[in-house]
């Protein structure tokens, strides 16, 4: 038995509203909710690997009381009908199954269902590394390789967001690659920036993803990244790391600085605003990165032959996917 169609394959026969569909998906987000009338019903986020959609499920659905009692990153075979809600790909499930791993039939595998980076994970961990071995401090050098140690292969596999940006398997590996590629074209134009701090600083950035998220299919907040979040536990991470190296004093307070300060704006989750030049420089590529990164996976979703995509929540716009013509 195949999967069935892809997300991005219903996205592109949305026009072609009530027409059935049997597909094969992982539930990425589900949330109970109350309608005006009272009665329960289910938001909820299923995908692949080529993108995901949200609906709801109401009550009287043969599908309610199966996806009531599953799990976030659950398997599951939905029969539905094509549909669109709002300008938005919704369409209406009338019937769902959960299907155990071991359950899949040949031909479908979680490699289909989970996304993941358009880029090949051996190769970023092999250039990440190339820029820590770049940094000439001795001891700054030693703590970002002793964060590294600490965080062992979940760097490698982690997403870098839930939803907004680079979310998807080996997300935070590849947003942190980006970023030092983006740093090392522009350091030259900053004299003002000491370039291994900086670098230091964007490598580590977002060190405390690796544990404020988990699971293997679909992302989702532990324990500790609901009570402290990624910029605090990415703080005690790199101050652990910076004592073990034996960092200078004001070196480390300053890396520390660039991990509190890196989300660009108190409201977004940051602990402090940016106030060094190498804080205010990682935040500003960040914040890049962040927004060409929802760009880049919009593009690589796009139905074919649509001018634009569905509303990017990140960007607050839909985006324009058409391709430029002529010369």
């Amino acid at each position: 038995m195949s999967e069935g169609p892809s997300v991005r394959e219903l996205k592109a026969a949305s026009a072609a509203a009530g027409r059935p569909f049997l597909a094969l998906l992982i539930i990425r987000r589900i949330a109970t909710k109350t309608a005006a009338n009272g009665n329960p019903y289910l938001n909820v986020e299923l995908g692949d690997r080529t993108g995901s959609f949200t609906c709801n499920v109401f009550s009287d659905s043969p599908a309610f009381d199966v996806l009531r009692e599953a799990a976030e990153g659950s398997i599951v075979r939905v029969e539905g009908k094509i549909d669109c809600f709002q300008g938005r790909f919704s369409p209406k499930l009338a019937r769902a199954a959960i299907v155990p791993e071991a359950g899949l039939a040949p031909g479908e595998t979680i490699e289909n269902l989970v996304e993941h980076s358009p880029e090949d994970p051996e190769s970023m961990w092999v250039e990440l590394h190339g820029f820590v071995a770049g940094i000439r401090h001795a001891e700054l050098r030693a703590a970002v390789q002793a964060a590294f140690d600490e965080m062992g292969d979940s760097f490698r596999s982690a997403p870098a967001a839930i939803s907004m940006h680079h979310a998807y398997r080996h997300g935070l590996l590849e947003h942190t690659l980006h970023m030092a590629r983006a740093a090392r074209a522009l350091l030259a134009l900053y004299p003002e920036i000491d370039p291994d701090l900086a670098m230091a600083g964007i490598l580590l950035h977002d060190a405390g993803k690796t544990i404020e998220y988990e699971g293997k299919i679909a992302a989702k907040k532990s324990r500790r990244g609901v009570l402290q979040g990624h910029v605090v536990l990415g703080y005690q991470l790199v101050r652990k790391a910076g004592l073990k190296a034996k960092l200078d004093p004001d070196r480390l307070e300053r890396l520390e600085h660039i991990i509190l300060s890196h989300q660009g704006e108190l409201e977004w989750g940051a602990a402090v605003m940016a106030a060094t030049p190498e804080a205010v420089f990682v935040s500003m590529i960040d914040n890049l990165d962040a927004r060409m990164g929802m760009v880049q996976q919009a593009l690589r979703h796009a139905s074919q032959g649509q001018e634009f995509s569905e509303r990017v929540p990140g960007l607050e716009a839909q985006l324009l996917t058409k391709p430029l013509q002529g010369n």
